[in-house]
């Protein structure tokens, strides 16, 4: 797949940013590439908050090769923008794709499989 960005990095400068950014993905449960000054990556971040989700943050915007992550995360995903979300290693997507998931009942489930949400109280019959 050809790079999506243009970008003065050579190949060998990619492949280590990409292997950068898998290694944070599976590094973590849940992994939100994000911008300080997003909106939308705040309404993920207050949302994955909210259900009380333990999730790892990167702020592209801060990080001093994070332009460098942008580019290696849309050669890998194919998505551009940020958000840029992973639950248990899984690309899930951006904004959309994630509340979406939420709406349909299927974003808790993810975070628990993934050990990102605390065990809720099960009432267990005796």
């Amino acid at each position: 797949m050809g790079s999506m960005f243009s970008s003065s990095m050579s190949k060998e400068e990619l492949e280590m940013a990409v292997s950068k950014v898998k290694e944070i993905v599976k590094s973590t449960p849940v992994v939100v590439f994000s911008k300080t000054y997003c909106g939308y990556c705040t309404r993920v971040k207050n949302l994955l908050s909210q259900l009380g989700a333990a999730y790892k943050v990167h702020e592209l915007d801060q990080e001093k090769d994070g332009d460098d992550m942008q580019i290696a995360l849309a050669e890998w995903t194919g998505q551009r923008t940020v958000p840029n979300v992973f639950i248990a290693g899984k690309h899930i997507g951006g904004c959309d794709n994630v509340t979406a998931k939420h709406e349909r009942g299927e974003l808790v489930p993810l975070l628990m499989e993934a050990g990102a949400m605390p065990n809720k109280n099960v009432l267990v019959q005796q």
